[in-house]
């Protein structure tokens, strides 16, 4: 039975010693290649010959007044090679992540953000930024925050909760007025005649804010449909299914908008931006997140529902 090879030592080399190498044997003179990585000759020889020391072989022979690599030293010249270009690389990645030039990032919106309010600014940040691998998920509030706490996501923006998880901050990034809206062939009453309603599924955030106020302004919620999508409950009111409260953007678009009950609104809806507390900072997700704030506006002081 063979005696199991033993492993090699490893010599302590140190990048800036390879990196002396590659310099020294690329310019014409000592005092060139010394010139070249910032350094004196001197400190450029000491440099060298401990690198020699640490490999164990002898790398460099005189001749005259120059000093000249050996042939045999061609495999460590090799190897510096690689190794310094190498390095070099890692510190441009590091570099493009420190700056926020690149990287991943992963962001969950609601429909009404990722469609209208900050479409124009995700396409400018992936525009600006084609090194950063961005994900977009589009999901319902609740599902968002979810996957916020799980890790899946690092950036999201969603209707505000009642409350927040531990371990997850937000801040305010715009205001959503919520109006109502009721099919063709209805007449609009007092709102204690609205009804009956198509909505959001029981557990959204934006149907607990309705809930509140039309409760607050005396009016039954009787729910006959739901869905996720405002484009299916528009639809719905369309279709004379029922009364519906949604943003206006959602519920006005197209060649057939929906013409609100009234002017104002029932309600308001906050969005936020959210992230966890206790991850690292990231400047590829700061980057994103400044962009999302660019063009928001200070929140509105009109009250919620909820």
């Amino acid at each position: 039975m063979a005696a199991p090879r033993s492993t090699p030592v490893l010599p302590n080399l140190t990048v800036q010693q390879l990196e002396y190498l590659v310099v020294a044997a690329d310019a014409p003179t000592r005092a060139a290649a010394a010139a070249g990585l910032g350094v004196t000759p001197s400190a450029l020889t000491q440099g060298l010959a401990e690198l020699e020391r640490r490999v164990g072989l002898p790398m460099f022979e005189r001749r005259g007044r120059q000093t000249l690599l050996r042939p045999d030293a061609a495999e460590v010249l090799a190897h510096a090679r690689r190794v310094v270009a190498a390095t070099r690389d890692l510190a441009r990645w590091a570099g493009a992540r420190r700056t926020g030039t690149s990287g991943s990032v992963r962001l969950g919106t609601i429909d009404a953000v990722a469609v209208h309010h900050r479409a124009a600014a995700i396409r400018a940040f992936r525009t600006g930024h084609p090194d950063i691998d961005l994900h977009l998920t589009v999901a319902p509030s609740g599902p968002l925050l979810e996957s916020l706490v799980r890790g899946d996501l690092d950036v999201a923006v969603f209707v505000q909760p009642a409350d927040l998880p531990a371990g997850v901050d937000a801040d305010p990034l715009l205001d959503e007025p919520l109006l109502v809206y009721a099919p063709d062939d209805v007449h609009v009453g007092a709102p204690a005649t609205w009804g009956p309603w198509v909505a959001f599924p029981s557990g959204s955030h934006t149907r607990s804010v309705i809930a509140s106020a039309l409760a607050g302004a005396g009016v039954r919620f009787e729910v006959v449909a739901e869905s996720n999508q405002p484009e299916v409950l528009r639809e719905m009111v369309r279709l004379g299914l029922g009364w519906a409260v949604l943003p206006a953007v959602q519920a006005e678009p197209g060649a057939e908008p929906l013409v609100p009950a009234r002017p104002e609104p029932l309600a308001v809806r906050r969005l936020v931006l959210a992230q966890r507390t206790d991850v690292p900072a990231d400047a590829a997700v700061d980057a994103l997140v400044e962009a999302l704030r660019s063009d928001a506006v200070a929140p509105s002081r009109v009250a919620t529902g909820g």
